[in-house]
């Protein structure tokens, strides 16, 4: 028996999209003006090398007791003091190397939603997920950072957060002293490099994505021994959350779109996010800024008949070969610079498909209270990327939820 899952609730074929009216537009800058001396902001070599698109963060919230301009403002000065903190994030990348933190600001916005809050959450259709957003994912530019409030004819409210990839770093406070002001000095690190002929928008796709979100709950996830009871003698740890869901996921995506014919064609391979800061020497501070970030590489050995049994195990050597290591040959060399290159022109052409998972589960996502108690619920939208799923934690019980993103033709569902 393979692990069940359920839609977190009965999805209407065509559902009706609630209208948006943008109600203000403003710019955010730093309470506090940022000296001289910071005012470039040096990219390190994965900055550059990261994609130039926005990541999206919803937080929805009950309606507060406080009206919406005291919420609007509330909010307004608490992101204006946080950007003092947070500089970089008010200025503007130039030419893929460094920030001019000119206190430039970050776009502010106010809009109403005319439903009620609980269809979106009931309905979860991450197309209608980026109305929500202040900008299109690929409309990032020179911004690293924006904000819109939108207001439900309910009184609730939904916060959306877009961050460039190339810094990937927030802060979620719970009130403004638990703040962890970051550390800016990954640059000495990993130096930035010349990467002409490597482009960074590799893999951003203009057409169309099918999205949806599931939800696993703790039953199903109980199911996750069957993914490495086969193993155990090479791998005696119990399969976690993640590794159990990325080979559910990626073995039903395999079996129901991927013919025989294709197989022998094309290099499959399952990427994982992996966060850096802890396999360098010595251990970089979670508050380091950047995005600090690598993929463990799978190379699925996909023997019919066996039903994937050793995937666990496969995906585990890869991430752990994300070691000290590898982090100094990442800094040190142009070995990786050169993989990239060569990777993007075979995907170009056709001859790769990567399929990647980034997990976000343990991060402090719903401790984000903003001043009117903590989120009723944590989402994303439909994203810029085909093959690539995003794992959140479920406010409670242990759950996750898998936010898909495959081409329309492929969806299963």
């Amino acid at each position: 028996m393979v692990p069940t899952f359920t839609l977190t609730s009965t999805h209407r074929r065509n559902p009706r999209s609630p209208k948006l009216e943008l109600i203000s537009t403003e710019t955010i800058k730093p309470s506090s003006p940022t000296p001289d001396h910071l005012r470039n902001y040096q990219l390190f070599f994965l900055d550059q090398i990261s994609p130039p698109i926005f990541t999206p963060l919803l937080f929805f919230y009950e309606k507060p007791h406080e009206d919406k301009d005291a919420i609007f403002n509330h909010l307004k000065k608490s992101l204006s003091d946080t950007l003092t903190g947070f500089y970089p994030l008010a200025g503007r990348i130039k030419e893929n190397l460094f920030i001019e933190c000119n206190d430039g600001g970050i776009p502010y916005m106010q809009a109403k939603v005319n439903c009620e809050i609980s269809k979106v959450m009931e309905e979860l259709n991450p197309g209608q997920h980026n109305k929500l957003l202040p900008f299109k994912l690929d409309e990032v530019n020179d911004l690293l950072l924006a904000v819109k409030v939108n207001f439900f004819d309910c009184g609730g409210i939904a916060v959306a957060i877009c961050i460039s990839h190339k810094v990937a770093a927030a802060a979620t406070g719970r009130g403004d002293t638990d703040i962890k002001w970051p550390r800016f000095d990954s640059a000495q690190l990993f130096p930035p490099k010349n990467i002409s002929g490597f482009e960074p928008a590799t893999g951003i796709t203009k057409e169309e994505v099918a999205t949806k979100a599931f939800v696993f709950g703790p039953p199903a996830l109980r199911h996750r021994d069957k993914y490495s009871e086969k193993a155990k003698a090479e791998s005696p740890t119990r399969a976690t959350r993640v590794e159990a869901l990325s080979a559910f996921i990626w073995t039903r995506f395999m079996e129901s779109t991927q013919s025989n014919a294709d197989l022998q064609k094309k290099l499959y391979t399952i990427l994982h996010a992996v966060n850096l800061r802890t396999r360098t020497d010595p251990p970089l501070p979670e508050y380091s800024f950047g995005n600090i970030s690598r993929n463990g590489i799978t190379a699925p050995r996909m023997e019919k008949g066996e039903e994937y049994y050793k995937l666990i195990v496969q995906m585990r050597d890869a991430i752990g070969n994300v070691d000290v290591d590898y982090v100094k040959q990442l800094a040190e060399s142009e070995e990786h610079l050169s993989f990239l290159k060569e990777a993007a022109e075979i995907f170009n052409q056709g001859g790769w498909m990567a399929f990647s998972f980034t997990s976000l589960c343990r991060f402090p996502l719903y401790e984000a209270d903003f001043g009117w108690r903590k989120p009723i619920w944590v989402g994303s939208a439909r994203l810029t990327f085909n093959h690539l799923v995003t794992f959140f934690d479920t406010r409670t019980g242990g759950g996750i939820e898998a936010w898909i993103n495959l081409k329309p033709e492929e969806k299963p569902y």
